[in-house]
């Protein structure tokens, strides 16, 4: 989908797109409500959220399959509603690569160049391939058959098509979703490596929340057709906005009561069985409202001895499950109910492995909780 505009000068800090009140509608289902996001030159974003959270349908107006049915989609500061996909300097890899099985993989990769007008000659168009093959890690494998590649290889061959023209903007749908585990990582890194030497800006479409926060640069996370928080990976798993975010980046454990103080930027609840829990507040919560603590598991120590403070919570573990490094706890307390907690391969050398039905003693540090606001 290679541009055939013609070039105009652009600002280096205009944003390479840009979404303004764009909301896309189907009849009466509202897809993408009233989108507006900035995506930078060279980052690396990803569109996170469950299915028919209105990521898909976002990426889709960035690459001109779909219009807005209100607002406005901007590349290089140029409003372009109404530009056709190929005459945008866009290129997309879907989630089944869409490769021809007919054609071999130099085929596949230069089929974007064969179908420029005027077509660049054999020589030019040959030499891109390789180049191509060569930036995928896949030199010399022009001569085969896309049926006698393996998965990852043909994600590779559909990387390769997608860089040939190159574009301003890679939008990647869900790429590696049937890639299996071991794959998968060593594809995220090396998207990530391929990100950084071509200096193109990547938009990620995906609901694995491991694979936004390992690859991203920044992260939008939807629902329901609105974008709920963008930031850095790590500014939404340490400060989510709200409970829906906390859950979806990462696992949290929940515990529903009332804001009983309220100071600056702290805060603390009080749960229904009368237990306080103190922490920071990330929205602007009032005493005596609803809310909610967050807690991570690995926020949160296991020790077979008490050690006497107030904020320790008596458990008894109901089910473990080995992870390597870590092992997951699922424990239940009389007065906060079934939560998670997360142990490092170093604590339990300390501790020693905890077993269902065992009785332990769970701490975290104070003010280590967020205080959420409603969604």
């Amino acid at each position: 989908m290679k541009s055939d505009q013609t070039n105009t000068e652009t600002a280096p800090d205009t944003p390479i797109a840009e979404f303004r009140n764009a909301t896309k509608t189907f009849g009466d289902v509202v897809a993408a409500n009233d989108l507006n996001l900035s995506i930078r030159r060279g980052e690396f974003l990803s569109f996170l959220g469950p299915s028919g959270c209105g990521k898909t349908t976002a990426l889709r107006m960035l690459a001109g399959f779909e219009a807005p049915t209100r607002g406005d989609i901007l590349l290089d500061g140029q409003r372009v509603n109404d530009l056709p996909p190929h005459r945008r300097p866009v290129n997309m890899v879907f989630q089944h690569y869409a490769l021809f099985p007919h054609l071999t993989v130099a085929e596949n990769i230069s089929y974007g160049l064969r179908q420029q007008r005027p077509r660049p000659s054999a020589p030019e168009i040959a030499k891109a391939v390789d180049r191509a093959l060569e930036t995928v890690r896949l030199p010399g494998f022009g001569p085969r058959r896309i049926w006698e590649m393996s998965g990852g290889q043909q994600q590779r061959v559909a990387l390769a098509r997608a860089i040939i023209n190159q574009p301003k903007l890679l939008l990647l749908d869900e790429p590696m979703a049937a890639l299996d585990k071991k794959l998968r990582r060593d594809m995220q890194i090396e998207l990530q490596t391929l990100q950084r030497s071509l200096g193109i800006t990547f938009v990620l479409v995906t609901h694995d929340q491991e694979e936004a926060l390992s690859m991203s640069d920044r992260i939008c996370i939807m629902r329901g057709g609105r974008i709920v928080q963008v930031g850095r990976p790590r500014d939404l798993y340490d400060r989510p906005i709200n409970r829906y975010v906390a859950d979806f980046v990462g696992k949290s454990n929940f515990f529903a009561g009332r804001v009983t103080e309220r100071s600056g930027g702290a805060a603390a609840l009080t749960t229904a069985s009368g237990r306080l829990i103190a922490g920071s507040a990330t929205s602007d919560i009032a005493t005596g409202q609803a809310a909610t603590a967050s807690l991570r598991p690995e926020q949160i120590a296991l020790r077979r001895t008490s050690t006497g403070d107030t904020g320790e919570v008596r458990v008894t573990v109901v089910n473990r499950i080995f992870l390597g490094e870590h092992t997951e706890y699922l424990v239940t307390s009389d007065d906060l109910g079934e939560f998670l907690v997360l142990v490092s391969r170093q604590a339990e050398a300390t501790e020693g492995g905890f077993e269902p039905g065992d009785t332990a003693h769970a701490s975290w540090q104070a003010g280590t909780a967020l205080i959420l606001g409603e969604d």
